[in-house]
């Protein structure tokens, strides 16, 4: 056996750290574990600085589908989890695998370094610094807003969403939201309850996805009957939709302009009911402000206060920029492994269709396993590392996603985890975690 002096450096315990930690300890794997706030959580913690959560912040995938491997989420959690109960799910799993006595709580990362002889350097915000043989960078893509500029002069207030915590920020006021992700819709429907006035502005048609459908979580209904080949699924479904949700220019919206799961999917059941209820109005894309004047690209104007932009994130690795390369889609074999730097790994940066926790969960275990073969110098670890150079897969599904700059390196979720399984299953690698090893212990006995 081949075992290396230097372990590995978990940076961040938020959801992705959180598996990796799992993955490495079930195995024996050394490693050290950096966390800059003083609980675990990531950004589900609304008071971990910088964190983009609000108050009204829900999963939009249900609980039956994401939790981690070995640890559901508990049959008490609501269909869609609130965001206490996501925090509580997180850190009754980092408890439960004994994670959290093993993180430095409190302690950001300054830097990552790559040393001549291929270890990593890290260091501390103190000025500590350790030696490693891996850094797993799992610091999270919703931390570092994507602002665009509003051309003109607004005379009232604009900032981005990563600062709104609640509605009591829009009493009293004109708001537009601009944007139409998870987020955007969740935030213009705040305003649509509390404040004065509240438009949300689209620059696109999207398909509107209900949160249920036939009295069950819209995500469990692909696993009953047959499986369709994609192009059948997005004909049938959104043929569906179509029936579900009528003519959106009927309230005022684009039609969209790209096939059904061509772009990130918005799931949402209540936007359509305050745009049907006239609590709030629907616009294009946003041409230019003049004061509180805001007009839009159909011509149209009005006045605001306050201009939200829910206008998304960069994929910004602060402590390993140099090492990550583009600030929106790192190129990472699999979305997890860096092509160039060998011993570099980052957990949260994939963008697909569906929940993360299951995705990280399998990223997170492949990374350990490769990571343990490599220090056995077993001959399926040379062979990955060669196909963490050269493989190239295409894990669209056979979808044209649209072309903007989220979906740059945008995976289909199925495609995705069907090649991960394949891989896996060649290196002899599993692709989830286990159940904890204390007896009794369970994830419905102990979430609150």
């Amino acid at each position: 056996m081949k075992e290396s002096e230097f372990d590995t450096c978990v940076i961040g315990a938020g959801p992705a750290g959180l598996a990796v930690a799992r993955a490495l300890g079930e195995r024996g794997l050394p490693y050290t574990h950096i966390e800059r706030h003083t609980g675990p959580g990531g950004l589900w913690d609304i008071d971990n600085p910088g964190s983009p959560m609000y108050e009204s912040a829900h999963f939009v995938s249900s609980k039956t589908l994401s939790g981690y491997g070995g640890w559901p989420m508990p049959d008490h959690f609501a269909d869609y989890p609130p965001r206490r109960q996501i925090l509580s799910y997180l850190t009754s799993f980092a408890d439960a695998y004994g994670l959290s006595e093993r993180i430095e709580f409190g302690t950001a990362v300054r830097n990552v370094a790559k040393n001549a002889d291929g270890t990593w350097t890290v260091t501390r915000a103190d000025g500590r610094s350790s030696r490693h043989a891996q850094v797993v960078v799992c610091t999270g893509s919703q931390w570092h807003p994507n602002i665009p500029e509003i051309p003109g002069d607004f005379s009232g207030e604009i900032r981005h969403t990563v600062g709104y915590r609640s509605s009591d920020e829009l009493r009293g006021k004109r708001v537009l939201v601009v944007g139409a992700g998870n987020s955007g819709c969740d935030i213009a429907c705040d305003a649509a309850r509390a404040a004065d006035h509240a438009e949300i502005s689209m620059r696109r048609g999207y398909w509107f996805i209900p949160k249920h459908l036939f009295g069950r979580p819209v995500d469990t209904i692909e696993g009953v009957g047959p499986r369709m080949p994609k192009w059948l699924e997005q004909r049938l479904f959104g043929a569906l939709l179509r029936i579900v949700n009528g003519d959106p220019t009927r309230l005022g919206l684009q039609k969209p302009d790209h096939k059904l799961f061509e772009a990130h999917p918005t799931v949402n059941s209540m936007l359509l009911h305050h745009l049907q209820h006239g609590d709030i109005t629907a616009r294009p894309g946003v041409l230019r402000a003049e004061g509180r004047t805001v007009h839009f690209t159909d011509g149209s104007s009005n006045d605001f206060d306050l201009i939200l932009l829910a206008t998304g994130y960069v994929h910004k690795v602060p402590v390993a920029q140099a090492y990550f390369g583009d600030e929106q889609h790192p190129d990472l074999y699999l979305s997890s492994f860096s092509r160039e730097h060998e011993g570099l790994f980052g957990v949260g940066f994939i963008e697909t269709n569906s929940g993360a926790y299951q995705l990280f969960d399998a990223q997170a275990q492949l990374i350990a396993g490769f990571i343990q073969d490599t220090r056995r110098d077993r001959p399926n670890a040379a062979r990955f590392a060669r196909m963490i150079r050269s493989d190239r897969p295409d894990l669209t599904g056979g979808l044209r996603f649209v072309d903007s700059p989220r979906h740059t390196g945008y995976v289909d979720s199925a495609a995705y985890t069907k090649y991960l399984t394949k891989v896996a299953a060649a290196m002899g690698w599993p692709t989830e975690g286990r159940a904890p090893a204390v007896p009794g212990v369970r994830s419905k006995e102990t979430v609150a």
